[in-house]
């Protein structure tokens, strides 16, 4: 018989507004990264990363009356959202259901758990930015770019 997860802390978090405000036992069960068209869109963002956590570990300690929920019928998915600033909150899917998926940048501090699985990795964007080097902009201070991958044009003397 497999040993039950003790929780060794909590880990608080909230959404923008701060009118939501909830915490899990960490550690957390897991995290990653989700490239899925959904959660891209639910989140308007190239992907979105998430922290599992088993349900009964997880509790809303502020502003219960604020969240509102989206189901989508086709996928039976389950998404909810602060109901002021649209801050996105939790992620139920039906073939889990004793678990819940919270964005990982709603955390203020640690979680118990890295980021290291990718969900739906073919529907990677060729648009996101997939850890090339980045160096400053000049004149922009705080701002970097990844340079052009063009090659620099070689000069051959005395070719023709």
């Amino acid at each position: 018989m497999a040993k039950a997860a003790t929780a060794v802390g909590i880990a608080s978090g909230q959404c923008l507004c701060g009118k939501v405000a909830f915490e899990i036992d960490t550690p957390a069960r897991w995290a990653w990264h989700d490239h899925s068209a959904a959660s891209r869109c639910a989140h308007g963002a190239a992907y979105a990363t998430y922290v599992g956590s088993w349900r009964k570990r997880f509790r809303v300690t502020k502003g219960k009356a604020a969240i509102t929920r989206f189901e989508d019928k086709a996928t039976r998915t389950v998404r909810s959202f602060c109901t002021h600033c649209g801050t996105p909150l939790v992620y139920e899917r039906p073939r889990s259901p004793h678990m819940v998926n919270i964005p990982r940048a709603l955390f203020a501090g640690r979680t118990g758990r890295q980021p290291l699985y990718h969900i739906a990795i073919e529907q990677l964007q060729e648009w996101t930015w997939s850890g090339e080097p980045l160096v400053p902009l000049k004149g922009f201070p705080g701002v970097v770019w990844q340079r052009s991958k063009r090659k620099k044009r070689v000069e051959h003397e005395g070719m023709f």
